[in-house]
């Protein structure tokens, strides 16, 4: 794996490169003290993860983050900052970094992480791999029958421990309307959907909400219990949004007197974009 750090503090950068250095996790291949000069070299030198501090001279982190990632989708950003603010790592999260460290720096918490990362990445590039040795004559949309995407709703459904709530049926049966009659889900209110199954809509969009909420509180739970978890780390931020899911895991701890909240139609598209791809 190739490094890139930014970072205003130059006794820092040293620290993180003698923490990948000394761990064997791979090769640093430049650093940068303010986020300006950061944006050309790191597109020029196209590291595979980037370690950036949230507050640096001239372009701030979650800037930075986000250019970068209109422009080259395939590096990973670890955010690290003294910031603790909800709302700020928060929108770090929402604007496309993997993983949010709080200083002071730990040796250990940094190699857990970035091991988790590499994980990611080597994932994501066999993935690619399997897909350049198969060429598919059909999309999914236009070929739903080729794909058994009843099984994948379903595998997600109980990866996130909901497959025994009422609403798993109605999410199911929106899902394969959605994909066979190849029509958009933005076509549609929730209401009209719905309506395509009951009588009583209300009753249905009442029962996937519940359904989806249970998904995320059992996400808060295993976040709480274990905030590497593969599970937590998958849908707390890609079914989800992840400051939803903060919210909740703080509301349980009682650090918080809001719940996390949750959008049924964010919920459906999301689980259709999982599915499809």
């Amino acid at each position: 794996m190739k490094y890139f750090i930014v970072e205003d503090d130059i006794n820092i950068v040293k620290i993180l490169s003698t923490i990948i250095y000394d761990c064997y996790l791979g090769e640093v291949v430049g650093y940068s003290l303010d986020g300006s000069s950061a944006f050309d070299e790191i597109l020029s030198l196209k590291p595979d993860i980037v370690l950036v501090d949230l507050f640096i001279p001239q372009k701030d982190g979650i800037s930075l983050v986000k250019e970068i990632k209109k422009n080259d989708n395939n590096i990973a950003f670890i955010m690290i900052s003294q910031v603790s603010s909800k709302d700020m790592v928060g929108k770090a999260y929402e604007n496309g970094i993997e993983f949010y460290i709080q200083k002071p720096i730990n040796a250990i918490e940094i190699q857990n992480v970035v091991h988790r990362v590499k994980e990611k990445i080597d994932s994501k590039r066999k993935l690619n791999q399997i897909k350049k040795l198969f060429t598919i004559q059909q999309p999914l949309e236009n070929n739903p029958h080729k794909f058994d995407y009843e099984k994948r709703i379903k595998y997600i459904l109980q990866k996130i421990g909901i497959m025994g709530e009422s609403g798993t049926q109605d999410i199911i049966a929106i899902i394969k309307f959605l994909i066979e009659s190849k029509v958009n889900l933005s076509d549609f209110t929730i209401k009209e959907i719905c309506e395509k199954f009951n009588y009583n809509p209300k009753t249905i969009e009442q029962r996937i909400r519940r359904t989806a909420i249970k998904g995320m509180i059992n996400l808060a739970h295993l976040g709480i219990e274990d905030n590497m978890n593969d599970t937590f780390l998958e849908y707390s931020n890609g079914l989800y949004d992840f400051k939803e899911i903060k919210k909740e895991m703080d509301y349980i701890r009682g650090k918080g007197k809001n719940r996390g909240k949750v959008s049924i139609r964010k919920f459906i598209h999301r689980l259709l974009y999982y599915i499809k791809n």
